[in-house]
């Protein structure tokens, strides 16, 4: 299982020397959540394109950005995060009108497609699209809800996306990543492997004021043996 980190719990001021230090320690992907002040429940705004184009400009081409956005148009304004260098964009079921007409635009543009659902939204909203995905991001807590832990009960909704993805690459179909995001630590990063995660995104276990980087996901690793 990957880990990629969400910088929502990182020092903006020194935004760019802190993921240098993740790439340094191993970490190729990296997670940015963009709310827009409305859509998620506790109306925050994080950032936009200008902060990824800068975060796209010092790591270079090598690495692989993704946006996972908490908006309520992206339908109109993926095309800013493609522009500004990331790989994948990641836009909520809940928040997208037409999501086939989305996936055909973005695949017209050249841009990875990711849909992602929230905790309470069951995985049948999402596997009709899995032939046309190359990502489906599994929400284990409430976006932009502050202060949740991590929700166990999306178990069986993870398995499920697992049993059909292996299903579609066994026939030949799209390989797509499965992603979850949400209160993932070192303490529960086993548990979500064995589900079937391929990545995992990782926020205040992983940029916390208690270690650097490097011990916090050497933690992380361990526990995953």
């Amino acid at each position: 299982m990957e880990i990629t980190p969400s910088i929502l719990t990182a020092d903006f001021a020194r935004l760019g020397e802190t993921l240098e230090e993740a790439v340094d320690a191993g970490i190729n992907w990296i997670h940015m959540d963009v709310m827009d002040g409305n859509w998620v429940v506790n109306r925050t705004i994080t950032f936009g394109p200008a902060l990824i184009k800068s975060i796209r400009d010092r790591l270079g081409p090598e690495v692989t950005i993704d946006c996972h956005l908490m908006i309520t148009n992206a339908e109109e304004t993926w095309q800013q995060y493609a522009e500004a260098g990331v790989d994948i964009v990641i836009s909520h079921i809940e928040a997208v009108d037409d999501f086939p007409a989305l996936i055909t635009e973005m695949r017209q543009a050249g841009i990875g497609v990711g849909c992602v659902l929230n905790p309470d939204t069951p995985a049948e909203d999402v596997l009709s699209l899995l032939p046309e995905l190359d990502l489906v991001l599994v929400m284990s807590v409430v976006p932009g809800k502050g202060g949740q832990s991590f929700m166990p009960e999306v178990e069986d909704k993870v398995r499920a996306f697992r049993a059909a993805i292996d299903e579609q690459e066994f026939n030949g179909g799209r390989t797509v990543k499965l992603m979850i995001d949400g209160g993932i630590k070192d303490h529960n990063a086993a548990m979500v492997a064995e589900w079937g995660i391929d990545i995992a995104v990782v926020g205040s276990g992983l940029i916390n004021d208690q270690g650097s980087i490097v011990d916090n996901l050497a933690a992380i690793d361990q526990a995953l043996g």
